[in-house]
């Protein structure tokens, strides 16, 4: 009975330490994921203006509702070598 309790402790153990990595996944490291998904695909979908010369530009791009929305991209023309 002793060996049952122990292995039963560990198994909570674990997975209490399995859900706290994920909680801290979910509420500290997604959320940068998250944007920065959302940040590469609206610049994918920008049109950006044409004599930007500086690392990076302000761009436009159109949201889901139809709506124009900016967004700062980095510029392709610098970052090519």
């Amino acid at each position: 009975m002793k060996e049952a309790t122990g292995e039963l402790n560990m198994t909570v153990v674990t997975v209490v330490a399995i859900a706290a990595v994920a909680a801290f996944f979910y509420a500290f490291v997604w959320p940068s994921i998250k944007n920065s998904i959302t940040r590469n695909t609206n610049c994918a979908n920008a049109s950006c203006p044409a004599g930007c010369t500086t690392a990076t530009c302000a761009c436009t791009y159109i949201d889901d509702k139809g709506a124009t929305q900016s967004v700062t991209c980095p510029n392709p023309d610098t970052t090519k070598k």
